[in-house]
């Protein structure tokens, strides 16, 4: 069974930076499609990242190209997003999510992507104020 742990949210003001971690256990690290979305309350959830462990394949949201890296560790069967310059609208929900089937890492479009991911963590709080 897939399990999913994010660490390191938290409250910041604009202009700064976090790191987001996600532990990845119960299936072989190098075979994920795994990525984070993120939703703020009363919004549908979003996709901000997403990273295939095998090739190091990429892609991101609109909101995070050019400020979020997503990023992998082997060697902890981690994935990290280095979020920069950070926005008051960055504020939200962050959860890691993953999926093992079949397919790409991105079909489509952001939503119907979010729809494959049937591994999710319980997520980490970003708040950044202005």
């Amino acid at each position: 069974q897939v399990q999913l742990v994010e660490s390191g949210g938290g409250s910041v003001q604009a202009g700064g930076s976090l790191r987001l971690s996600c532990v990845a256990s119960g299936y072989p690290f190098s075979r994920y499609c795994l990525g984070w979305f993120r939703q703020a309350p009363g919004k549908e959830r979003e996709g901000v990242a997403l990273i295939h462990t095998g090739n190091g394949w990429t892609t991101y949201g609109d909101s995070a190209k050019g400020r979020f890296t997503i990023s992998q560790d082997n060697a902890k069967n981690t994935v990290y997003l280095q979020m920069n310059r950070l926005k008051p609208e960055d504020t939200a929900m962050y959860y890691c999510a993953a999926h093992t089937g079949p397919y790409g890492c991105f079909v489509d479009s952001w939503s119907r992507s979010r729809e494959k991911y049937k591994y999710w963590g319980q997520g980490t709080q970003v708040t950044v104020s202005s």
